[in-house]
């Protein structure tokens, strides 16, 4: 066994996690502030396309979620326990699995919107302008799909090997290349034509392949104990059944995010314009919350793996624990925060005082619980490291319910306006992270390494 993966076995998982996550926390804040300068761009063109982009973000998140949390999940907990039972080969075998699994998730996407997309946007509430700025967007980001999924599984298996700093320093130089170049396509300055909310998306893409490249290449060429060579290509049931065996419970979690979200939106689009764009400035506020606390779960995921692997279930649970603290304390903060000072940075975003009004009251609503959301996220990466996802989905599923059965309930009769919507959300989170923690309690990764053999 390599040195460093010795070390994720040994080490003090306090210290060892807060080193580990702190790489990841600081480029995935960077990442979240790159999707707020996007709608900080895209409030310049007015409230129309701010209400397209709302539209849309369920689709980024989706794909983001899809690439880098379920899919790039499953891969860096597959190569963790492979480097966890001190078997290298299979480690880079594995990477061609998920290279191989990239092509065929960007791929499935694109078909799935090029026959549901327009249906799915109208249903939405998208009509007139805002569904042609909206299916514009949506065309660009899946064509270029396949780079983003690239970028989240090349980075997931950096991170399987316990390696935080290299795509935590491509995806802050990605930062350094997409802000300026979505200010440029989205307003259409110095010359180049102004593409609107198109103009993010093809940043996303050229940012992504300028990405892919470079990590792909030090992959290749890596001293690492796995890197990326021809010699390991032999694909393998098992090997796939490895990563999928994850990934594919894994990714109901987007799924019921993002039909959540769409399903709230809808809800909302009923409010009007001004409502609809509040509550888009609302989630990309909270989307500053996924990414920190992303930064924590993608180090359990390896950590928890490797234990796994390795037979330390013990040491897998203190993992979980600690990383479950962590998040709730970091994300409960920023939840209270974001709702105290909501009079400083709302201005930044909008002028429209109706638009305020809405996405000062989701905040003031959903924020105070964000810490629910966050430790139960967290688990949801640590579980992923364990193999063991049936808690995660109960949790998830429950969570979707509780959102959408309770905003159709509260804007229809209790509540009767927008922020019955809201109370909904902040519900479903509590329920989320109360799921998860008290699976981890009840043992759910410890039966599980029981029946495998650890």
């Amino acid at each position: 066994m390599d040195a460093r993966s010795q070390q994720m076995l040994s080490a003090p998982p306090i210290p060892l996690l807060a080193k580990m996550s702190a790489p990841n926390s600081i480029a995935f804040f960077i990442q979240a502030l790159v999707s707020l300068a996007e709608v900080w761009f895209i409030g310049r063109l007015g409230s129309l396309s701010l209400a397209a982009i709302a539209l849309v973000f369920p689709l980024l998140m989706l794909t983001q979620m899809l690439s880098g949390g379920a899919m790039g999940g499953a891969v860096a907990a597959a190569i963790a326990r492979a480097l966890g039972a001190a078997d290298p080969a299979r480690a880079e075998r594995l990477i061609w699995h998920a290279l191989a699994l990239a092509v065929a998730g960007a791929l499935t996407l694109l078909i799935l919107f090029v026959f549901f997309g327009a249906p799915f946007l109208r249903f939405m509430g998208g009509a007139g302008d805002i569904l042609s700025a909206a299916m514009s967007y949506s065309f660009v980001l899946f064509i270029g799909g396949i780079f983003l999924w690239f970028v989240g599984i090349v980075s997931a298996v950096f991170r399987g090997m316990g390696d935080m700093r290299f795509p935590a320093l491509m995806m802050t130089l990605s930062a350094l290349i997409q802000v300026p170049l979505s200010g440029v396509l989205i307003l259409g300055v110095w010359g180049f034509p102004q593409l609107g909310i198109t103009g993010a998306a093809v940043s996303a893409v050229l940012t992504n392949a300028v990405l892919c490249a470079v990590m792909m290449y030090r992959l290749s060429q890596s001293s690492a104990p796995i890197r990326l060579h021809t010699r390991a290509v032999d694909l393998r049931k098992d090997h796939f059944r490895d990563i999928l065996g994850v990934a594919l419970p894994a990714s109901i979690a987007p799924f019921l995010t993002v039909l959540t979200a769409v399903l709230l939106t809808a809800v909302i689009s009923r409010f009007g314009e001004q409502a609809l764009a509040g509550y888009g400035i609302g989630a990309r506020l909270e989307f500053l919350l996924v990414p920190l606390v992303f930064g924590i779960g993608a180090s359990m995921t390896s950590l928890v793996g490797i234990g796994i692997g390795a037979g330390d279930i013990k040491r897998a649970e203190t993992v979980g624990w600690v990383g479950a603290l962590g998040a709730g304390l970091l994300a409960g903060s920023i939840g209270l925060l974001l709702a105290a000072l909501s009079w400083a940075w709302m201005p930044i975003f909008t002028n429209d005082p109706a638009v305020s009004a809405v996405a000062s009251r989701y905040i003031h609503i959903v924020g105070p619980w964000y810490a629910f959301h966050g430790l139960g996220l967290v688990l949801y990466f640590g579980s992923q490291g364990a193999g063991a996802m049936r808690w995660p989905v109960i949790a998830l599923s429950l969570r979707a319910l509780i959102a959408i059965g309770g905003a159709l309930l509260l804007t229809n009769s209790l509540v009767a306006s927008v922020d019955g919507v809201f109370y909904a959300a902040a519900l479903s989170m509590v329920a989320y992270g109360t799921i998860m923690l008290s699976a981890l309690k009840l043992g759910a990764w410890r039966r599980l390494g029981i029946a495998n053999g650890s």
